[in-house]
Parts: C-alpha cells; structure tokens; sequence
C-alpha cells in the first residue's frame, strides 16, 4: 500500500467535525459579510451624485410646487396660501399666454429646421476622409460654445447696423430687414440662432447612426433595384429611427427652455413681450417682479409642459424604432 493509500484512508476514517458542515464552514464569511464591503464602496460613488440630485432637482422641484400655491413676495411679507388663484389667473394673463406662444413657435421651428439640416448635413459628411472629419468638427463647435457667446455674436451679424445688414446694403438693399428689431421678424430670428447652435449635436448624432446602418442592406436593396431615394426610405430611415428620438427629445427640451439667447439679444423686444418666452418671463417674474409665487406656477405648468410633450413624443417615436 502507497503512502497517498494510507493518507486516503486515514482521512476517510476521519469523524466529521462537531457541527457538520456549520463548523466546517465556520472560518469563510457569509454572503452578508462579504457582500457589506462592495456595499459600502457602492455607496460612496452613489451617494454624492444621489444628493447632489436631491439638493439641487427634487428640493427645488418641492419648493416651487409649495410656491405655486401661495403669494410669496420676499420683499412683502407674510407669505400666504392662496390655493389655485395663481393657475386660476395664468389662463387669462396675456403676457403668459403670449410667452406660451412664443415658446411653442421656437419650439417647433428648432425641432423641425435642426432635425431636417442635421439629417442633410450627416448625409453630406458620412465619409471617411480627413476633410470631412474636419467639417464635423467644424459643425459641432457652436454646440460647446456658450449660448450666451452665440448670442453676443449674432447680435453683433444681425443688428440693424451688424455684418449682414451692412453686406446686404452693399449689394443695393436699401432697407434692409430688421432682424432683431422688427417685432414681425425678430422672433424667427431667435429660433434661428437657436437651431445654427443644435444643428451641430443633431449632425453628430446622425452621423453615429448612419455609420451603424449595415452596408450589407444597402447593397442589397441596390442589387434589387432601388434606387438611392428607395434605399433611404426603405433602409436608412427605419434604421437611424433612435437617432430621430434623439435629437427630436432634445430639441424639443432646448426650444422649451430656451432663455439666454432672448435675454442677450432682445430681452424679450423688441416692443412687449414679442420674443419673451415662458422660460424668460418666468425669470422677469421672479426676479424683477419678486412675485415668487406667480412665477413658481409658471415654473410648475412650464414643468408639466415639458414633461408631458417629452413623454409623449418620446413614445410615438419609439415604436417606429428597428429592433436589431
């Protein structure tokens, strides 16, 4: 008999320890102890951004909610509750309901003309050379630029005495439009500022998804016959639906909001209120006005506004969206 014999039986003949498989087992930590460490380093990459969001999203969220329903006037106190007076009189103030309307012109401006150019443009630029990588770059800089940047410089091409007003002249216009001045006009100028700094994050988007389109499909539609309009409505246009969703949420949420560009260039002129938009009167309200409470329920329906069209159109355009 070998020694690795003598070694096998001994242990078999071995009783079991006291306990079982307990005692046994008694040295390993449990699931609980072990799983209390990586907790705890979970914790501490969760926790800051966790309050970073409470103090500065769901607090403030909160509080304008509980506003909404009273007079508070930090300069006049007490502050009171009103209960729905402040929803009750935004149906019939005209400056909100202008402001509404200026705001849903820009929205829809910016979404449709941002969502139409970036497509086209992506197209353009879907190629691998390195001019084309430079026009991308090109086109993406007014994203990371500041609005309020962008607005000190189109103020500066489109004021009655600007760049574009100066070269129209020079080519015979003797009146030429103004752009920021003319209350007609002034309004589809903003959307249009608006829409120049987006076009470039809607470009960028695009472009992702027409690089994802397999050019096995493409070939193959081309074997089949279509031609290039078929091949995009067919091939193209289904698969770069995500990107659609995309860009059109996003836009819709920038238009919304949409406040720097009106407070650099027009402060919501020229005239009253003709480019003032919910975001911008809400700000006039509050700080200028100190009706806190009045403004807090803009705030609200401006809230609810934003969410409820995201929802909505984040929905619908999700189903038409191509499972891969």
């Amino acid at each position: 008999m070998t020694d690795i014999e003598h070694r096998v039986r001994a242990r078999a003949a071995t009783p079991p320890p006291r306990g079982g498989a307990r005692a046994a087992g008694r040295g390993r930590p449990s699931r609980r102890a072990r799983l209390g460490p990586k907790l705890g380093r979970l914790a501490l990459f969760v926790l800051p951004g966790l309050l970073a969001y409470v103090l500065f999203v769901l607090i403030p969220i909160v509080m304008t909610a509980y506003y909404g329903f009273t007079n508070r006037n930090p300069f006049n106190p007490p502050t009171r509750w009103v209960g729905l007076r402040n929803y009750t009189e935004l149906a019939t103030d005209p400056e909100f309901l202008q402001s509404l309307g200026n705001t849903l012109v820009i929205t829809v401006i910016v979404t449709l003309l941002a969502n139409a150019g970036g497509l086209l443009i992506a197209m353009l630029l879907d190629r691998a050379t390195a001019l084309y990588l430079t026009l991308r770059g090109m086109f993406f800089t007014p994203v990371v630029l500041s609005s309020v940047v962008i607005s000190v410089i189109w103020q500066a091409v489109l004021r009655d005495d600007g760049l574009l007003n100066s070269a129209l002249r020079g080519l015979g216009v003797e009146r030429p439009p103004g752009w920021l001045s003319d209350p007609g006009i002034a309004l589809y100028s903003i959307a249009w500022i608006i829409t120049w700094q987006m076009l470039g994050f809607c470009v960028v988007v695009y472009l992702a998804a027409l690089q994802g389109v397999p050019r096995e499909l493409q070939e193959a539609a081309a074997i089949d016959g279509c031609g290039p309009m078929a091949r995009f409505r067919n091939v193209t246009w289904p698969m770069i639906a995500p990107a659609l969703t995309i860009n059109t949420v996003m836009l819709l949420i920038t238009g919304f909001k949409a406040y720097d560009q009106i407070q650099v260039i027009t402060n919501g002129g020229p005239g009253t209120g003709t480019t003032a938009t919910m975001a911008f009167h809400v700000v006039q309200t509050a700080f200028n006005g100190n009706h806190v409470g009045y403004s807090s329920a803009m705030a609200m329906v401006m809230l609810l506004l934003v969410a409820s069209v995201s929802v909505a159109v984040l929905r619908t355009l999700q189903r038409r969206e191509v499972t891969r």
